[in-house]
């Protein structure tokens, strides 16, 4: 284990534990929330790279599968306790706010930074493109339940119903999904061996931290939550933008990192390709997931039906990233383009 390995799991265990004893010794709301913040973001860039250890012991293809299910831990737990705490709209904010994150804040930045270091930036198209498409049926099949709500339909009084089989129906496509990657067309899913980086960690030490860290995420998404509420209350931010914004941000800080380090090293297949997975597996995975969920939790129940605003926002999201992806190369003027985006939607929010 290198030496910055052991700097991060010290740090996240030290912030973890100070975290703990702020929670239960009552300290300023504003202030656990930031605590809880930061170790939540500790705890997921070691779920990361306990995850990508693993991973490269197992080939490229089982290490996407790895990633799509331990990479949105973190988030998953926020989401379980907001909801348990009765917080539907902050999770419905917040998993929309992850989407926007990645396609529009994380990419923009991504082509940004790797357009200025290294010039006009090309990936490999086909994967990012399939990426996008499943994006596309993915944000129409959830805009159905809306439509329905909005539209006064006969469907409308059979909601949850209808919520279950839409959650029911991405899972499978996103099953589908992993098959292909895994046994795939290898022209759209390229073989990556030639990247993956050799493990450094043991097999019991990855284990053993993976389970830790994943018992950390637990905790410090339960102290994260209990203190959204009151910090929010107190700096005067609205659930929707708590939601879309700060807890999207802070749930998704490993994608995030990894993406523009991967674009600021010229490695732009892999830089859209951890961004885009990423959107992907909240929107096949994450969400219908906490839909089904929700009706054994005992708190809110969470549905697919979303404001006006936030449905623009996740379509202007979908479409705009796959415009961008679909020619297989990006300049940083694009990336300026995103970002500016992104704080338009984001000022949208902040009253409401």
């Amino acid at each position: 284990m290198q030496k910055k390995d052991i700097i991060l799991l010290a740090a996240a265990a030290l912030v973890a534990g100070f975290t703990g004893y702020a929670t239960h010794a009552g300290f300023n709301s504003v202030l656990l929330f930031s605590l809880a913040a930061v170790a939540l973001v500790l705890v997921a860039m070691i779920v990361g790279k306990a995850t990508e250890q693993l991973g490269s012991r197992m080939g490229p293809a089982a290490t996407g599968v790895l990633q799509s299910a331990l990479g949105n831990l973190p988030e998953l737990f926020v989401c379980i306790f907001a909801l348990r705490a009765g917080l539907d709209t902050v999770v419905k904010a917040a998993l929309v706010g992850s989407i926007l994150g990645n396609s529009v804040l994380v990419f923009g930045m991504a082509i940004l930074f790797g357009g200025l270091k290294n010039g006009r930036q090309y990936f490999h198209s086909e994967p990012p493109k399939m990426n996008a498409v499943l994006m596309i049926l993915a944000f129409a099949a959830m805009a159905v339940p809306t439509l329905t709500f909005y539209l006064h339909t006969p469907a409308e009084s059979h909601l949850n119903t209808l919520d279950i089989i839409v959650a029911v129906v991405l899972l499978i496509v996103f099953g589908a999904y992993l098959s292909f990657s895994i046994k795939g067309d290898k022209s759209i899913m390229p073989d990556k061996n030639g990247d993956a980086e050799e493990a450094s960690w043991s097999l019991p030490l990855t284990l053993g931290i993976l389970a830790a860290s994943g018992v950390g995420a637990a905790f410090v998404s339960d102290w994260f939550v209990e203190a959204l509420k009151p910090a929010m209350d107190s700096l005067g931010i609205n659930d929707v933008f708590a939601g879309l914004i700060v807890v999207a941000i802070a749930g998704n800080a490993i994608e995030n990192l990894v993406g523009i380090q991967l674009a600021l090293k010229n490695k732009a297949d892999y830089a859209v390709s951890v961004i885009m997975n990423s959107s992907l597996q909240i929107a096949l995975v994450l969400f219908p997931l906490l839909v089904i969920l929700s009706f054994f939790l005992g708190g809110a129940v969470l549905s697919f039906v979303l404001s006006p605003l936030l449905l623009a926002a996740l379509a202007l999201s979908v479409l705009v990233s796959a415009f961008i992806v679909f020619d297989g190369e990006s300049i940083w003027l694009e990336g300026v383009a995103l970002i500016g985006l992104y704080i338009i939607i984001a000022t949208a929010f902040w009253w409401g």
